[in-house]
């Protein structure tokens, strides 16, 4: 069943690529954007993807005002970041180093997708806690 692979296509041809894999931990939630020259990608874990679902839908209804910027902390630390021109984007940067810009055209499906990968990162997580106990 994992990895968990779903790419999302835009209008225009662009491309969001987000995946489950799993991790000792439980799971790590991949967003990857393949058709960017650097081929950014950044890692979140259970929390992040949470977090990142939450800003998304926060983003959608603050267009066209601003929304403060959102942090999360632990071993796959990030920040959001709704960044308003030339176009609305969602803007994901990695605690090391890593970034991610989603426009505004991938947040339906990207929302759908968080919902759905996170129920897969929370039952691998169980299934890793069942593990070591």
């Amino acid at each position: 069943m994992f990895p968990r692979i779903r790419e999302i296509t835009d209008a225009f041809g662009g491309r969001l690529r987000l995946s489950v894999e799993e991790h000792p931990s439980g799971a790590l939630v991949v967003i990857e954007r393949p058709d960017a020259a650097d081929r950014a990608r950044v890692l979140l874990d259970g929390y992040g993807c949470d977090v990142l679902a939450g800003y998304v839908m926060s983003a959608r209804l603050a267009v066209p005002h601003g929304l403060p910027n959102e942090h999360v902390d632990g071993n796959f630390g990030a920040s959001f970041r709704l960044d308003l021109e030339p176009c609305a984007a969602i803007c994901i940067a990695e605690a090391s180093g890593g970034d991610v810009e989603i426009p505004s055209p991938f947040w339906d499906r990207l929302y759908a997708e968080l919902c759905l990968v996170s129920a897969h990162a929370r039952e691998l997580a169980r299934r890793a806690e069942a593990r070591v106990h």
